[in-house]
């Protein structure tokens, strides 16, 4: 591909970069027949770091504020008070990389993603609308994303599939938030029960039934309004079938463990198990012997009845949870698959909270008991995010070791990372849990969109971190996997690591063999100064309106040349129909900057409604500090005043500005129910 380098060197200010002193030269060592195109992209590499740097130099002079020419707007900064860290610079802003897949043709993908769930067999369906969670995510808009993700956890057939998902929708609602709410009640839902996820298989007609656990409400119920005659003669009929012959009772043979005997019928035992059946039937010793030493075997006589018991009636009844657990090390030995099963069911009943997770999992670990180690890992997945300060679930299911044993019982899948890693990045993207949870992930992707997904996440967090040779890594390995806009990580890499013009070919050449899209644009404008910069980000406005950088950017501009005014109007028209935080920030610090403290701390308290962790300032100062110091140079108001202002900003569809007043009222009166519907009606428009 040619490259024309003449209008990108008109784009840069070479005048101004010729003044440094700092002298470049070309290498005269190369052959004769070196082409000129290689020595070009040098030299213009030069001149565009150089230019760059006296770039960063003049802003910065620009900027610097002499005692006796201290503009009246940034009096307050020099008191040290509201803008102790100076005001936002260009040089300090950049998009940010999305951690999802974000495709050209966006209508295409979800036309394609549509065409596969209509022509995919039903055992599949439930991975494509998994691929719809991952489009709709970079759309943010967690309507799309939910109903995704309901529809998959519909469509979900075996058991650990369902406890993930039905996991996940209720970590998207976040009902860990609401005080008093417990992570096993399903309050009704049936998609969400946590006995439902249990029941293996798929029925369409069970999302409009009520779900287990209110059929189990219903007939305890009955139960104990029922003390009849009828039920205690169906109780007797029932015990009278469990209970044993004369001669199951006295059997034909006996274990001996000690010097205690267990007697037992042969054919029972003999039929628990093919391995038993060639015991006690076949051609070994012991199909001669009436007394069998079963002492060496490591079991208990209470586990050897409990066995005789199963035998005869196939129920496991009145047996401690330890006996239960004893049981099913001893059906896993002997592959009693139908002891073994009803021990499991049994145990995966018992789970009801972190503590009784903790004791059991390892059990079931052990013996690859697939029930019980999915209601462990239930009770983990329901209480997340606050389920992973508990140290020893998050090792073992970050550790590759921990990965290997979860994969012997059968629970060890790329849902579950997926779900694992998004919880962990949106706590904290650079933690060392994070990573191992996405090395995980990439070892559980298959090809395609899940190998895009997990190649193109861990360049996220590894750009995040500041090892940008790891994050160009994995960024290019998304590439190459088929995921286009992790072209966009790869250039950034490059420049973090000083590589600006490669960067900037790399994005060139993006553009020219696609579909132009507003991001390409964006991105390419990191790498190019001047009039081209200006170019690239209008051109991502009108290609996508949505993106928020372009504004941001020429509004700073604007207030790097004195035009706050400008500045505010041009920060106002992303704010106008997209509210975000940091484009509040923006707006705030600008109102700062002209001593508009009121409508400052209006947008400040915005923030902390929609953020209540904010930290402003390029994360120096928490949003409260910052109303604190706001809160003396403006007009205080009543509770009375507020209801007022509240008022009128209802009726005038101020949404910032009710969100605003709102959380004053609720600093003052934090227990009024009212004011949190208020507020929840405004969130929600």
């Amino acid at each position: 591909m040619q490259y024309n380098i003449f209008p990108i060197m008109r784009s840069f200010n070479i005048i101004d970069g010729c003044k440094g002193t700092q002298l470049y030269t070309i290498n005269p060592s190369g052959t004769g027949t070196a082409t000129c195109s290689g020595i070009g992209d040098k030299l213009l590499q030069q001149l565009h770091d150089h230019i760059k740097t006296q770039t960063l130099r003049t802003k910065s002079n620009r900027n610097f504020i002499s005692p006796n020419t201290t503009p009246p707007s940034e009096v307050v900064f020099c008191e040290g008070t509201l803008l102790p860290y100076g005001l936002p610079m260009t040089e300090l802003l950049e998009p940010k990389i999305e951690p999802s897949l974000v495709s050209p043709d966006l209508v295409e993908t979800l036309a394609g993603a549509y065409r596969r769930a209509e022509d995919c067999p039903q055992f599949e369906r439930t991975e494509v609308f998994l691929q719809q969670c991952t489009i709709f995510r970079s759309l943010a808009d967690p309507k799309l994303f939910r109903r995704s993700l309901r529809a998959a956890r519909q469509h979900a057939t075996s058991v650990h599939a369902k406890v993930v998902l039905a996991a996940w929708l209720r970590h998207e609602r976040r009902e860990d938030e609401l005080i008093g709410s417990s992570s096993m009640d399903c309050r009704g839902r049936n998609l969400e029960c946590p006995r439902a996820t249990l029941e293996p298989g798929y029925d369409p007609e069970s999302v409009f039934d009520p779900c287990p656990c209110t059929r189990a409400r219903a007939v305890n119920s009955d139960a104990d309004s029922d003390v009849g005659y009828s039920a205690m003669v169906a109780e007797d009929d029932d015990d009278d079938e469990q209970r044993p012959t004369s001669e199951e009772e006295d059997g034909d043979m006996s274990f001996i463990v000690g010097e205690d005997e267990v007697r037992c019928n042969r054919f029972n035992i003999a039929s628990l198990s093919r391995p038993f059946k060639t015991m006690l039937c076949g051609e070994f010793v012991e199909s001669k012997r009436e007394h069998i030493n079963f002492s060496q075997n490591g079991f208990s006589v209470e586990a050897l009845k409990a066995a005789k018991e199963f035998s005869i009636s196939k129920r496991l009844t009145h047996l401690e949870p330890m006996a239960v657990l004893e049981l099913l090390s001893f059906a896993n030995r002997f592959c009693c698959e139908e002891m073994k099963h009803a021990c499991d069911v049994h145990l995966a009943l018992l789970v009801c909270d972190l503590e009784d997770a903790l004791l059991l999992i390892e059990y079931g670990l052990e013996e690859t008991a697939y029930l019980l180690v999915a209601a462990c890992l239930q009770v983990f997945l329901r209480e997340l995010p606050c389920s992973m300060q508990c140290s020893s679930f998050v090792r073992m299911l970050s550790s590759p070791e921990g990965r290997d044993r979860l994969a012997m019982a059968g629970h060890a899948s790329f849902m579950l990372y997926y779900f694992l890693s998004q919880v962990a990045m949106e706590e904290e993207m650079r933690s060392n849990t994070t990573v191992m949870l996405l090395e995980r992930l990439v070892e559980c992707a298959k090809d395609g969109w899940e190998k895009q997904l997990a190649f193109h996440q861990m360049g996220v967090v590894m750009l995040e971190r500041k090892e940008y040779k790891d994050a160009h890594h994995w960024f290019q390995s998304a590439v190459e996997a088929g995921h286009v806009y992790s072209t966009v990580g790869v250039a950034r890499a490059k420049y973090k690591r000083g590589h600006t013009y490669s960067a900037y070919k790399l994005m060139n050449s993006l553009v020219s063999e696609h579909k132009p899209v507003g991001w390409m644009y964006q991105e390419r404008s990191l790498y190019c100064m001047g009039k081209e910069k200006q170019m690239d980000l209008l051109s991502a406005t009108e290609l996508d309106p949505t993106l928020s950088f372009p504004y941001k950017f020429r509004a700073v501009s604007f207030l790097e040349e004195n035009r706050i005014e400008s500045a505010i109007a041009e920060i106002n028209k992303v704010i106008g129909f997209k509210v975000s935080a940091d484009c509040l920030e923006l707006r705030a610090w600008f109102l700062i900057a002209m001593e508009d403290y009121e409508g400052a701390l209006r947008d400040v308290r915005a923030i902390l409604t929609l953020d209540p962790n904010y930290m402003m300032f390029y994360g120096h100062m928490h949003g409260e500090h910052l109303i604190e110091l706001l809160s003396p140079v403006v007009q205080q108001w009543c509770q009375a005043d507020c209801w007022m202002h509240l008022y009128d900003r209802w009726s005038s569809v101020d949404d910032i500005g009710s969100l605003a007043v709102v959380h004053q009222m609720l600093a003052n009166d934090p227990g009024k129910s009212l004011l949190r519907f208020r507020q929840s009606l405004l969130l929600l428009r």
